[in-house]
């Protein structure tokens, strides 16, 4: 269907209730859209992005993110405190130092995914 096919249906007024059940059964519950729309959040700003990625290579403690993204330990401890909190990173004592890491391997997964994504759009682009 066509833009335009849209624009008749819909200037008819005609509701296509087995369409609109659809829809409505794909529709998570609200708490967890919140959550999925936090997550996307999270991951759409480049720092956070880049944390998760680097991550992907490994354990690091703050001190190594910092250098690796080239910022503060206070700035990279609170980005990683808001990835911890969405279940995005993790984190283990060893000693007195403390490793992060992705939570899971969904992490990598919703990675993989995004890439693809672009990959595919920027090849579709060309």
């Amino acid at each position: 269907m066509t833009d335009l096919d849209f624009a008749t249906c819909c200037d008819e007024h005609e509701i296509h209730e087995c369409a609109i059940t659809r829809a409505r059964q794909a529709l998570p519950a609200e708490r967890q859209a919140q959550r999925l729309a936090d997550v996307f959040k999270a991951m759409g700003d480049p720092t956070r992005l880049r944390i998760i990625l680097a991550l992907r290579a490994g354990e690091l403690c703050v001190c190594d993110l910092a250098e690796v993204l080239n910022m503060s330990q206070s700035a990279v401890s609170h980005q990683l405190r808001v990835l911890r909190g969405l279940h995005l990173v993790r984190n283990r004592r060893e000693g007195k130092e403390v490793l992060y890491s992705l939570d899971d391997d969904h992490v990598i997964s919703m990675l993989a995914q995004a890439a693809d994504h672009v990959r595919h759009t920027l090849e579709t682009e060309e």
